[in-house]
């Protein structure tokens, strides 16, 4: 099976591309759409320009288009950049959000591709759980969400964030995996990696209730 992936560098559209590798498919190419305006409404933001290196430390030709980011109208971007491809299939990274599996599925089927989610309706806290025993290495570089402070950004995934995660889950009733929006990630190492990334120069920006960890400067280091 030939197939591309959405690709945003955070931790989900990662974990689908190593699900569909694991499973014997080709991911040809990696495509990122790149909002104009630092919004969207289904696309990720934060550290968004390290998706070339990323698909560099994982051997997978990369693709990047613009998008306004306005809703419905970043769809027409994305047909084209479905459009311009040759593949059977495209990933996403999709986990509960039918705003986004909805809509991709609709393209999909106007391109005569088929649309592959490999962790639709998982157990979110079983998403976090295969992504850290698969061996990635992922960092939170986004927070928008209750009860998830400045102490959070930079803070790289293990056990002990993901029980306080649950914890926080339980308490404001939110997504413990974050697809709600209510963290954003960036993978820095992986099975499928040749090289990782490394941050040499970093800013934390805070907005008072929420912020990012915005990396100035990174390298591809072997392993």
């Amino acid at each position: 099976m030939n197939v591309a992936a959405l690709f945003s560098g955070g931790k989900d559209s990662t974990y689908a591309v190593y699900l569909a590798q694991q499973r014997g498919w080709d991911v040809s190419r990696l495509i990122t759409l790149v909002p104009t305006k630092g919004e969207s409404h289904m696309f990720h933001i934060p550290n968004i320009s390290l998706c070339a290196m990323l698909a560099e430390a994982m051997g997978i030709p990369y693709t990047e288009w613009r998008t306004a980011g306005e809703e419905e109208k970043e769809l027409v971007d994305l047909r084209k950049a479905l459009g311009s491809l040759v593949v059977e299939g495209i990933i996403t990274g999709a986990i509960a959000s039918d705003y986004q599996a909805t809509r991709i599925d609709r393209l999909c089927h106007e391109l005569g591709m088929r649309s592959f989610s490999p962790l639709w309706r998982w157990k979110q806290a079983d998403v976090l759980n295969g992504i850290l025993s698969a061996g990635f290495k992922v960092m939170i570089v986004g927070v928008y969400a209750d009860g998830m402070g400045k102490e959070w950004l930079g803070r790289e995934l293990d056990e002990t964030a993901l029980e306080e995660l649950n914890r926080l889950a339980m308490r404001n009733r939110m997504n413990v995996s974050g697809e709600g929006g209510e963290f954003e990630t960036l993978v820095l190492d992986g099975p499928n990696f040749s090289k990782r990334l490394e941050i040499k120069e970093s800013e934390t920006v805070w907005h008072g209730t929420n912020g990012e960890y915005l990396v100035k400067k990174a390298v591809l280091v072997d392993k």
